[in-house]
């Protein structure tokens, strides 16, 4: 059965099943939750434990024997299983589907497995393997959920931001500093646990322990196009700069998003349900809550002109000459990291809606985020 991941302890509160399949890349959370397994298995007896890492010549009958067979002695063992390419082969699929049709209640087993497609967990092995135990899907927090996140984390050890907007201010200052490095975020909440005894902590606590330790992601560029958020965009920007991020993948992620946004702009405009070209141009989760206001600050014409603007940054940023020849005006700013800024701002905050204050270099914009 598939489980959710909020719903685990009260399922290991009711008993153990024998297989668990725990699969997903938010890796600090898949870890605390099979950490939670393994726990709950030596609590109920579970106190032999043999783990297999799935390489290249893995012996999968190896993994079989273990499944079936007791300790030296006597005690039910736990035995791990970790498939870090997500991709056990033919013979591997073979065992996994033995396994699960395997009943042995001296024997507990826990795989582990990173994000799997929509393909994978169709297939027969994982069909099987959720069908005989329990499927824990890991998703990602993200980002607008990582205040609140942060906030439950901060409870869970006794401490809570000021009530009202400070509070707001603290946890959002927080998730901007760790965005899409969760280990980073439970390392700095912990380490304001040390800090500061139990109660309320005030934005000025918060802004001198926490670290700018994000780790940005040049494919959530589109989901700060799409929700407006400039400063965001900005942030993401400069880190990825900051991070050595190569200006042409950041292109191409921005070219894409535009580019659908163009395609689902037209076919609106040809009468199209915006429901059926959403689906046909794959925008899901965040994204498809954001398309729509997206298309509404956004014109035909307008992404025409990115997208032009984008094909001389495509020449800049490949070493190549930027502009047209004697069209001066329309030549991409010197610095190809300004260029995508204007290029993703075309998105964020076109030049109809309200201007939004000059962007700082990196360099300044770092200088300026620095206490007095």
């Amino acid at each position: 059965m598939q489980l959710r991941l909020d719903a685990l302890e009260a399922h290991l509160a009711k008993g153990l099943a024998g297989l668990y399949v725990v699969y997903g890349d938010e890796h600090l959370l898949a870890q605390e939750a099979s950490d939670r397994i393994r726990a709950a298995a030596r609590a109920a007896g579970f106190t032999d434990r043999s783990v297999f890492t799935v390489e290249r010549g893995f012996d999968w009958s190896s993994l079989l024997g273990a499944s079936q067979s007791m300790s030296l002695f006597g005690d039910r063992q736990l035995v791990e299983l970790r498939i870090p390419s997500g991709k056990p082969g033919k013979e591997g699929a073979d065992a996994l589907k033995a396994l699960a049709a395997a009943v042995n209640d001296d024997v507990l087993t826990m795989i582990t497995l990173p994000r799997l497609d929509a393909a994978t967990q169709k297939s027969a092995w994982f069909t099987a393997l959720a069908d005989a135990g329990v499927a824990l899907k890991i998703d990602p927090v993200e980002r607008a959920q990582l205040p609140n996140w942060v906030g439950q984390r901060l409870a869970a050890q006794g401490q809570r931001v000021a009530a009202g907007d400070e509070g707001r201010r603290a946890l959002a200052f927080i998730a901007e500093r760790v965005e899409g490095n969760l280990l980073a975020a439970h390392q700095e909440i912990q380490k304001l646990g040390l800090l500061y005894p139990a109660g309320s902590l005030s934005f000025e606590q918060i802004h001198d322990a926490v670290l700018n330790v994000a780790r940005y992601d040049v494919f959530k560029l589109n989901e700060a196009m799409l929700a407006g958020d400039v400063g965001r965009l900005s942030r993401m920007l400069d880190g990825l700069r900051g991070e050595g991020e190569a200006a042409v993948l950041v292109l191409w992620a921005v070219v894409e998003e535009l580019r659908t946004l163009l395609r689902i702009k037209r076919g609106v405009a040809a009468g199209k349900p915006l429901a059926m070209l959403v689906r046909e141009n794959r925008v899901w989760g965040p994204r498809e809550r954001l398309i729509g206001p997206a298309l509404s600050r956004v014109t035909e014409t307008s992404l025409e002109k990115a997208l032009a603007l984008a094909a001389r940054l495509d020449r800049q940023v490949k070493g190549l000459s930027g502009g047209t020849p004697g069209n001066h005006r329309n030549d991409p700013p010197p610095d190809p990291w300004d260029g995508l800024f204007e290029l993703a701002m075309t998105v964020a905050a076109p030049k109809t809606a309200p201007v939004p204050p000059p962007r700082p270099r990196a360099g300044a914009a770092a200088a300026a985020r620095r206490p007095a």
